[in-house]
């Protein structure tokens, strides 16, 4: 009688026993399945994610969307965002536009902000350039710093030297003009007083 209990009660204990090893099983094999649809789940994830380009296109399409609105109408169709937020800036009275007038005749509508500096123009001139050369497909190299010691901006025949000094303390307001005027060498200035001189002998 005493056998057969020892042998019931071993007996229990090794279903017992067995049991807690299939509970543990029963658990890792539930980890290893989250970990597996975890990793799943971020496969998917980089799956979805757009390419950089597919980016830029909707961004680019957003954009062309947006120039559609009477405010926007007169902005080209690949507009930047600077573009757009200065013609927002222009419509709010926050910036003005400068009419730019270049040598060979050709008007530049520069976009400054009303406090602008002649730095400022001079830099919203190189922008206003580069996005005219790319639009057109130029990829003609200009030296800015050629071109600002041959020639002077000048409005209503001041020129603008000071670098720091802004626009409005020149006088400048919304839709005035100013002008490329080429710099006169000090040697040929020099030859033009010593011919009058003659003349005038």
């Amino acid at each position: 009688m005493e056998e057969e209990q020892r042998a019931g009660t071993a007996a229990a204990a090794g279903a017992a026993e067995g049991g807690g090893q299939s509970v543990k099983d029963e658990e890792e094999v539930k980890e290893e399945d989250v970990i597996d649809t975890a990793a799943q789940g971020g496969e998917e994830e980089d799956e979805d994610a757009l390419p950089h380009s597919e980016i830029l296109d909707i961004f680019e399409e957003g954009l062309a969307r947006l120039v559609q609105d009477p405010l926007l109408c007169d902005l080209p169709i690949q507009v930047t965002l600077e573009e757009v937020n200065s013609q927002i800036a222009l419509e709010y009275g926050q910036a003005m536009t400068v009419r730019v007038l270049k040598a060979d005749g050709e008007v530049m509508p520069i976009v400054v902000v009303q406090n602008a500096t002649v730095l400022d123009l001079k830099k919203a001139i190189l922008r206003f350039m580069e996005l005219k050369q790319q639009r057109e497909g130029g990829v003609k190299h200009i030296s800015w710093r050629y071109v600002w010691r041959t020639y002077h901006l000048v409005f209503q025949g001041e020129k603008l030297e000071d670098d720091k000094m802004r626009l409005k303390d020149y006088g400048i307001r919304n839709r005035d003009e100013v002008t490329f005027m080429k710099r006169l060498r000090k040697n040929s200035c020099h030859g033009f007083r010593q011919r009058t001189k003659r003349d005038s002998h």
